[in-house]
């Protein structure tokens, strides 16, 4: 009997559209496929092997007061060095980076996770370089 690391699966492209989506239900939906767990021969110690392609990046939403209220933090390292964005001034500026935040905040935090996120390929408009990939 062959194990899962015998068999040498082709990766699938799956895409997925984040227009007017709520992006928490979105980003578990893209960690799920990106950790393998979709998968009928799912082992957590084996990371998953399909990309996940997501359009309209700028579309995606938020539910209740939160576009207003929602703040992403960074720290330089410095004292004193905390400084803060609002999801609506993210959005703006590069609303990628929104749906990276929340996608890797969701997977789990070993090496398998920094394979899943060179997965993850964002785009902030409909047009992507991998549409022949995707079936």
């Amino acid at each position: 009997m062959k194990n899962r690391l015998d068999q040498q699966k082709a990766p699938e492209f799956k895409l997925f559209d984040a227009k007017g989506k709520i992006l928490g239900r979105l980003a578990t939906e893209i960690a799920k496929v990106l950790s393998g767990k979709n998968e009928v021969d799912f082992e957590p110690h084996i990371g998953g092997s399909n990309w996940v392609v997501v359009i309209n990046s700028d579309k995606v939403r938020l539910s209740g007061e939160k576009e207003n209220k929602k703040l992403y933090w960074r720290y330089s390292g410095y004292p004193g060095g905390i400084s803060k964005t609002t999801f609506k001034e993210l959005l703006k500026k590069d609303s990628t980076q929104i749906i990276e935040k929340a996608v890797k905040g969701m997977l789990p935090k070993n090496k398998l996770s920094i394979e899943a996120m060179k997965r993850l390929r964002i785009f902030k408009n409909e047009e992507h370089p991998y549409q022949s990939q995707i079936k």
